[in-house]
């Protein structure tokens, strides 16, 4: 009920324009198509005014679709929660221990991300979901699991519906002969007459919806395994990414460490009830939560920051050779660049001849990186490249933020330039001399020789 009043508040109606989205059109399409496909040929098939089992498949279906649709449009309009603007940690200390949102002009609070389509700070950010148009996390992660789980067991029953009304319907109008099949779709001979006829458009509409029903069963059921996997670790998708980049931190510079996720309490009990409680409210605020022994609340936070430290030294320095519009599938980069476009709303670069740029990530036509708009670079000298080499500028660059460590900034990381993020076509762009952008040498240095 707390839900629901939420939902109808006067400040949420502005979220109705959430539903101008393709992701909640095609969603709700499907929605209404099996439902009212599924209601049309239960009672083609199983008249429920008749019988008991009628009536009881009947209501069935009509609370398939209301509870799907709760849940549907409480993930929506509730959202996940985000973090207050200008919010910062208790103690000024810690703030040394989580990163700084330029955006949302605050601290990033545990477990809390930045979501370019929220342009916002979003509270336990497990994923931004087209089919909601919002962002999957704190507030709203139980409403849109529920809707995982019942989609699915909905699309069950309206596709067993969907094949015994076609095979009831088709039953006395199947002839079989010594060498053919003859299918009469015209209105068959029933005593008595159907309340709606069966004809060739029915049973086209019939099959039609059994395919979408399939296909959802299918694909949201697979969603939902993996959301209660997360869940009962206590780890949201993004969560789950980080761990592993840990591992491959760890193992890539051999330092020793062992990384242990805060947030998993040891109970697939109490990890579920993190998320799912009767009243229907997350336990806590969204911005401090209950960690395992041997962990604090920044423990995740300072795994990130030593994450960012290192993606910065591995990122690769290129240089625009040529232009480049910013458009999602270029016509005039080659034939490859343009049917292999990512299949993702991450935004693409706009390019000028001559553009600096710090790639982390790529496909074989295609990179991920940040525009360098200030070429102002971290300062910080060039030590070679291997592991090796790549710790002790790590190690360097903890130093300069005014605590060594393995990776650890714990200040922000000088006069960086500001940047602008997504993707372009690798035919665009060449390496630069220096291969990281840690690999540049001070001005300094450059003075003195």
């Amino acid at each position: 009920m707390g839900a629901l009043c939420s939902v109808i508040r006067f400040e949420n109606l502005q979220e109705l324009k959430r539903l101008c989205h393709w992701g909640p059109i095609i969603a709700l399409g499907v929605i209404a198509i099996c439902s009212t496909m599924a209601m049309i040929d239960a009672v083609m098939w199983y008249w429920p005014l008749d019988t008991t089992g009628g009536s009881v498949n009947f209501i069935m279906l009509i609370n398939w679709t209301v509870m799907i649709l709760y849940n549907y449009f409480s993930a929506m309009f509730i959202g996940p929660g985000y973090v207050p603007l200008g919010w910062k940690p208790e103690k000024s200390q810690d703030c040394m221990y989580v990163q700084y949102c330029k955006v949302c002009q605050s601290y990033k609070a545990p477990r809390s991300h930045h979501c370019r389509k929220c342009n916002r700070c979003v509270m336990k950010m497990d994923h931004h979901c087209p089919w909601i148009n919002n962002c999957c996390g704190y507030q709203n992660h139980a409403s849109f699991t529920l809707f995982l789980l019942l989609a699915p067991l909905g699309c069950i029953h309206a596709s067993f519906i969907f094949v015994m009304t076609m095979y009831t319907q088709l039953y006395n109008r199947i002839s079989f002969g010594w060498s053919s099949v003859k299918i009469d779709m015209s209105a068959a001979k029933r005593d008595p007459l159907p309340i709606i006829p069966f004809g060739l458009s029915a049973f086209a509409a019939s099959l039609f919806a059994l395919g979408l029903a399939l296909g959802t069963t299918i694909a949201v059921g697979m969603l939902f395994i993996i959301q209660m996997k997360v869940i009962l670790r206590n780890k949201t998708s993004i969560e789950s990414w980080i761990e592993d980049k840990a591992k491959d931190r760890i193992q890539y510079y051999k330092t020793g460490e062992i990384f242990i996720f805060p947030y998993d309490m040891g109970s697939k009990w109490k990890n579920f009830k993190q998320v799912f409680t009767w009243s229907g409210i997350p336990e806590g605020d969204g911005l401090e939560w209950p960690v395992r022994e041997g962990c604090h609340q920044y423990t995740l936070t300072i795994e990130q920051l030593k994450q960012k430290a290192d993606k910065r030294v591995r990122s690769v320095r290129y240089r625009a050779v040529e232009d480049y519009s910013g458009a999602c599938c270029p016509v005039t980069k080659g034939v490859k660049t343009f049917f292999t476009t990512p299949c993702t709303e991450e935004p693409r670069i706009a390019l000028c001849k001559g553009d600096l740029l710090l790639a982390t990530r790529g496909l074989k036509h295609w990179m991920y990186g940040d525009k360098v708009l200030d070429s102002t670079t971290d300062g910080l000298p060039r030590v070679g490249s291997g592991p090796t080499a790549r710790a002790d500028r790590l190690n360097r660059a903890d130093e300069r933020w005014g605590k060594p460590g393995p990776g650890l900034p714990s200040g922000p990381p000088g006069p960086a330039g500001m940047r602008v993020r997504g993707w372009f076509p690798r035919k665009c762009v060449e390496k630069c001399l220096y291969d990281s952008e840690m690999d540049q040498p001070l001005d300094g240095e450059k003075k003195n020789r």
